[in-house]
């Protein structure tokens, strides 16, 4: 008896383990979003496991007056087939009277298309932390990325 429920503990770890979430290795593509005025960003995402990566985004903000640099750090969660939601942290510096520094989170969903293809939305709160940068700013954004 203790071998057979060895044994089906065994394949359901195995099952288990074989719908874990893998995510492409390098994705790059566009993300258009509006906090204070609307901006446009250019994406890579760098996969650092089975379920986590690393963003960094650079782009323009704010009716693409101000320069924007910002990096997170990414789990990633699988819903169903194709449909992943994700969250993580980070922070950036963004030209805004000035330098500034700010804090920042993110979460959202993607969808992962048959073809090399990645449409996400997602929520990013990003607070001032440094030079001059005021309160709370929140931005959604729609992004379109290759994967390869």
């Amino acid at each position: 008896m203790k071998k057979v429920f060895l044994v089906f503990s065994l394949i359901f770890t195995a099952t288990l383990s074989m719908n874990a979430q893998d995510i492409s290795e390098n994705a790059i593509g566009l993300r258009f979003g509006g906090g204070n005025g609307v901006g446009g960003e250019i994406s890579y995402q760098k996969a650092l496991g089975s379920n986590n990566r690393l963003e960094i985004d650079l782009g323009l903000a704010n009716e693409f007056a101000n320069f924007k640099a910002t990096g997170l750090y990414q789990w990633v969660w699988n819903l169903e087939d194709k449909f992943n939601w994700y969250a993580g942290a980070g922070g950036g510096i963004v030209s805004a009277g000035g330098t500034g520094i700010y804090a920042s989170g993110v979460i959202g969903i993607e969808y992962n298309f048959e073809a090399p293809i990645l449409l996400s939305i997602d929520y990013r709160p990003e607070i001032g932390v440094a030079g001059g940068l005021d309160g709370l700013n929140s931005d959604v954004a729609l992004s379109i990325r290759y994967q390869f």
